[in-house]
């Protein structure tokens, strides 16, 4: 295993737990900060802006480095188009995520609490990511007639 992968794989361990930790891989946690209008649960508030910190020293090595230690360039989007896919993107990730209460880094890191939901959610999860990379596939592209 190359110090590359056993770097990302602690990298995607210590945010699990960290998911764990706070309870967000909870759905009614973040159902509870969704509803605003009853027993409102302000914690994911404070997750997420726990979670600057880190995202705000990460911006700030990127600023002073020419590329990162385990990689040859920095991978940070470029783009800044809005358009029908992004906007479509976020509209399904939200609507599902206020339905359901879990998006995929807790939904993932859930699958050790070994509920059922977890499973299924994510099972659903993985199956529309197939389907997606199907329908997208370059070999699917209609093909001009002759």
């Amino acid at each position: 295993m190359t110090f590359r992968v056993l770097a990302s794989v602690l990298c995607g361990l210590f945010f699990g737990a960290g998911l764990v930790i706070s309870d967000m891989v909870n759905p009614g946690r973040v159902l509870a900060f969704l509803d605003v209008t009853g027993a409102w649960d302000p914690s994911l508030a404070f997750v997420m802006g726990g979670a600057l910190i880190p995202s705000s020293i990460a911006y700030a090595i990127r600023r002073r480095w020419r590329r990162p230690l385990l990689e040859t360039q920095f991978h940070v989007p470029e783009s800044r188009t809005i358009d029908g896919r992004l906007v479509g993107g976020a509209v399904l990730f939200g609507v599902g995520w206020g339905l359901v209460g879990l998006c995929p880094g807790p939904a993932i890191a859930s699958l050790v609490t070994g509920r059922w939901e977890a499973a299924v959610f994510a099972a659903a999860m993985l199956a529309g990511m197939f389907a997606y990379r199907m329908a997208t596939s370059p070999r699917n592209a209609p093909r001009p007639a002759h």
